[in-house]
Order: structure tokens, then C-alpha cells, then sequence
């Protein structure tokens, strides 16, 4: 019998988010929706899932993060990201790729269930406890509940029109928000453009 049979989870599920990111070019926008959700009811509707590190990139314009997954456990981890890009704050990959190794090999963050997506003017990245750091082909990235709606949106927007990212971001989490029961439309936006 498995610790998980002898054991069984008596905390409520919790299903929420949708984040997606949008480049073109050197323009970025990271978006995210507003709801979490616990069993079968909305906890909160307008929550902030979106933050901007200022000053952190390689131009210093910033860097852009958004978080899917349990809130406190994405806050540590937005700690641990900001630590890491204050030890090396020109390089935003060599910094997700540590805090990658930190997440997967510290006993503590091992434990933190969450994803990061995380965007300056040159790259974008997908950052996991499983020691995944992700570049998207085509920039764009989306995570969470509704990552996969919000990502095909996105796609048909980004191929088949001329609008800049933070417009595509808005309009993909809309398509997404309407689509996916634990995402939502209340819209949060960072953008370097």
C-alpha cells in the first residue's frame, strides 16, 4: 500500500490559473487571469498572478513573472528568482537555470508546487521543479489550467494578425478565461515594449 492509499489528502483541490506569455520580437507581455478556485466554488476572482522585477534584466527594463500553482509556494519561489537573478542580473536564463537546480536539489523547495514563466526583452522561459527550463519556439508559453487554450488563442493570433503582444496576451486569456471553468476574463497585464 503506497504512503499516498495510507494517507489520503485531506486538503481541497485546488484548481486555478492561466498564464501566458507573448513575444514578438524584443516586445513581451506576460498575462494572467484572476481566479482560483477550491473544489467547486471561486475562492477569489481577481487575484494577481503577474508581477514585474524591476530593474533585473539585461537592459534593466525588468523581468517579467507569472505563476501557476499553490500562491505561497510560488512566492517562495519568486524570492529564490530574485535572489538568483541579483547574482547574475544580465542573464535571466543563467538565473532560472539556477533556480531550476535549487528547486529540484533543496529538500524544502522540493516540496513547492508551482510553475514559473518568466520573460525579459531576449528570452522567455517556462521554469518547473522538475528541473525543466523551457524556451518556447514560436514565444509563446502558457501555463496553468487554461495554459493550453490560452496557448492555441495565442498562436492563431500571433500567425494570423499584426497586434502587438500585450493585445495578443489579453485577447488569448479572454478566449481562454471563457473557455476553461477554473480560469476567468479579470485580466492582469505586464508588458516590455
Amino acid at each position: 500500500m503506497s504512503r499516498r492509499e495510507r494517507y489520503p489528502e485531506t486538503r481541497p483541490i485546488i484548481r486555478s490559473t492561466t498564464v501566458l506569455s507573448v513575444r514578438r520580437g524584443n516586445a513581451v507581455a506576460i498575462a494572467g487571469d484572476g481566479q482560483v478556485t477550491m473544489n467547486n466554488a471561486v475562492a477569489k476572482a481577481d487575484a494577481v498572478k503577474v508581477r514585474t522585477l524591476a530593474g533585473l534584466g539585461a537592459d534593466k527594463a525588468g523581468v517579467l513573472v507569472g505563476f501557476a500553482g499553490a500562491a505561497a509556494d510560488a512566492f517562495a519561489l519568486l524570492e529564490r528568482f530574485q535572489q538568483c537573478l541579483e547574482a547574475s542580473p544580465a542573464n535571466v536564463k543563467k538565473a532560472a537555470v539556477e533556480l531550476a537546480k535549487q528547486w529540484r536539489t533543496d529538500r524544502a523547495l522540493r516540496r513547492l508546487e508551482s510553475l514559473l514563466c518568466v520573460a525579459d526583452r531576449e528570452v522567455s522561459l517556462l521554469v518547473s521543479g522538475t528541473g525543466d527550463v523551457i524556451e518556447p519556439n514560436d514565444g509563446v508559453l502558457g501555463i496553468g489550467s487554461g495554459g493550453t487554450f490560452a496557448t492555441a488563442a495565442a498562436r492563431a493570433l500571433l500567425a494570423h494578425t499584426d497586434q502587438p503582444p500585450a493585445d495578443i496576451a489579453r485577447n488569448a486569456l479572454t478566449i481562454a478565461g471563457e473557455l476553461c471553468i477554473y480560469s476567468n476574463t479579470h485580466i492582469t497585464l505586464q508588458s516590455l515594449e
